[in-house]
Formats: structure tokens, C-alpha cells, sequence
């Protein structure tokens, strides 16, 4: 037996296994209903110690996990703006993954749009600041100048844009839209670009 918790100990995955595992418990139960216990149980190891070796705290899993999921999609935007010249069609693309996320990933759609984030990480950054968000909005700014978006200022154009986007995908994910995101997509993205067009 204690091989096999050795063996767990050292693989490189368990940490992936102990982020997937939290990211579930906090969706499903909330982050203070969720104890290092759950997540044991939740992946299927004998004991919270293996975890220990990995996060010090419950804190310290749901920071990485947060870290990992805005990483993930600052990524994916520069990928988005590598593959499309036009503000629009990054926006465009920016819409499609997320709506994409929503349906294949909701786990971490609700992690980023329904937890509260600042009641268990008062430390980290408001989303408007994270590299994502930045990236977004320098997006709306190049739009305005190309003369796409109309002249508004870009924060206010992202509040207008994505305030459709999110508001659309939250009410998916809680089940008040009760079909799939994508059934959604087209008459959202048309509604969010209508917000910030220039006609």
C-alpha cells in the first residue's frame, strides 16, 4: 500500500488530476463548501498528504486554477489574432471559443462567469485587468481605428460587447437558456456586434 501511494505521489499528472477535481467540486458545491477531503475522495487517493505535496492550501488550488484557465485563454486570443487580420473577425473567433468553452468545458465557463472569485481570492487581479481582457480591448481600439467599431471608448465598447456575450452564456450555463450555447451563437453575436458597429 505504500508503494501504491508512492507511485501516486510522483506521477506528474496527480496535480492536473487535483485542479480537475477542485474545478468540479467548486462549480457544483461552491469553493467554501469544498474541503482538501472532497478532492481526495474526488480523484481517489488514500489520503489529503499527497495533496499537501502539491498545494499547501485549498487557496493555493483554486489561485492556480485561475491562473491556468486565464493563461489558457490569453493563448488561445493570441492564436485568434495570429489567424484573423480584421477586429472583427478576432472578436468573431473570441465569441466562437467561448461559446465553445461553454458547451465542451462548462466547468470552467462557470469557474470564470458565475463564482465569485474576489470572496476566496481577494488578491487577484479584476478580470478587466487580466491579459485577456487587455488583449480584448486592445481588439475594440484596433476596430475603432480600422473604422469598424464606431468611436466609442474601448472599455465601454467591451462592457457593451461582452456585457451580450456573458450575460447570454451565464444564463446558459445556470439552465435558464435550456439548450446548448451554440444553438444561441449566431443571434448573440449579431445583438453584441450591433452594439458596437459602425453603421
Amino acid at each position: 500500500m505504500d508503494q501504491e501511494i508512492e507511485n501516486i505521489q510522483i506521477k506528474p499528472e496527480v496535480q492536473d488530476e487535483i485542479l480537475l477535481a477542485a474545478l468540479k467540486l467548486f462549480v457544483e458545491k461552491g469553493y467554501f463548501n469544498t474541503s482538501l477531503i472532497d478532492i481526495k475522495d474526488a480523484i481517489g487517493i488514500k489520503n489529503t498528504g499527497i495533496i499537501y505535496q502539491h498545494f499547501k492550501t485549498k487557496q493555493m488550488i483554486a489561485s492556480q486554477l485561475h491562473a491556468n484557465i486565464l493563461d489558457s485563454l490569453s493563448t488561445s486570443i493570441d492564436e485568434i489574432r495570429c489567424k484573423n487580420e480584421k477586429p472583427s473577425e478576432q472578436l468573431r473567433g473570441i465569441v466562437d471559443l467561448l461559446f465553445k468553452l461553454t458547451d465542451e468545458a462548462p466547468d470552467v465557463m462557470r469557474f470564470l462567469l458565475i463564482l465569485n472569485i474576489i470572496e476566496f481570492l481577494p488578491e487577484a487581479k479584476p478580470l478587466h485587468e487580466t491579459a485577456a481582457i487587455i488583449k480584448i480591448i486592445r481588439i475594440i481600439e484596433a476596430g475603432i481605428k480600422a473604422g469598424e467599431i464606431r468611436n466609442i471608448t474601448p472599455q465601454l465598447g467591451y462592457a457593451h460587447f461582452f456585457g451580450v456575450i456573458d450575460n447570454t452564456l451565464r444564463l446558459v450555463l445556470t439552465g435558464f437558456l435550456d439548450r446548448k450555447a451554440d444553438s444561441y451563437q449566431p443571434q448573440t453575436w449579431l445583438t453584441a456586434w450591433n452594439t458596437i458597429v459602425k453603421k
